[in-house]
């Protein structure tokens, strides 16, 4: 839902700004997965960045940590580049022919996105659901680190049954269990 308007945002930027968006969409992903999930860490902490310029413009402190929300956000923050870059690929494959063709011919802006724009940019939105889906599903770092471990995913119950409880074969059907979903 946020990476499809995103990507029409970034398909119908100018050529030279285009360059420059895709080139900060895809900056912080050369930095290690871990330690942007740590950044996050800091700005939603008690004595965080964010509580801070709530405090000073006179607002209450929020607890983020260690909440779903911080979860959620630190995850859709991870996997949000690898939906949107599937979706603008496939949205700049579009031909504007065909868009303006539908626009002559008397469609409305929102028929043209519903009947031309959607379906001509789904095979980006599968592929972007099959790469934000398979590393997520497994995810188990986020949740420990941002949800305090508070937050259980598939992959903090796999991680806890070989680390807390040592309990290796549940860990290992669990672990099996979830490749064939994957699959």
């Amino acid at each position: 839902i946020v990476a499809f308007p995103m990507a029409i945002v970034l398909r119908d930027s100018k050529f030279g700004k285009q360059g420059f968006t895709i080139f900060v969409l895809i900056l912080p992903m050369w930095m290690n997965f871990l330690l942007r999930t740590m950044a996050w860490q800091v700005l939603l902490e008690r004595a965080g960045v964010i509580n801070g310029i709530l405090q000073a413009l006179g607002l209450p402190r929020q607890e983020m940590m260690n909440t779903p929300g911080a979860v959620v956000l630190g995850m859709v923050y991870d996997f949000l580049p690898f939906m949107i870059l599937p979706i603008y690929n496939a949205l700049c494959k579009i031909d504007k022919d065909v868009i303006e063709a539908a626009h002559y011919l008397g469609a409305s802006a929102r028929v043209t996105f519903q009947k031309i724009i959607i379906p001509l940019s789904l095979p980006g939105v599968i592929s972007g659901i099959i790469m934000v889906f398979i590393p997520s599903i497994s995810e188990f770092v986020v949740a420990d680190i941002l949800g305090g471990s508070k937050v259980l995913l598939f992959g903090n119950v796999i991680d806890q049954e070989f680390n807390v409880a040592n309990n290796w074969n549940l860990g290992s059907g669990l672990s099996i269990v979830l490749m064939i979903f994957i699959f």
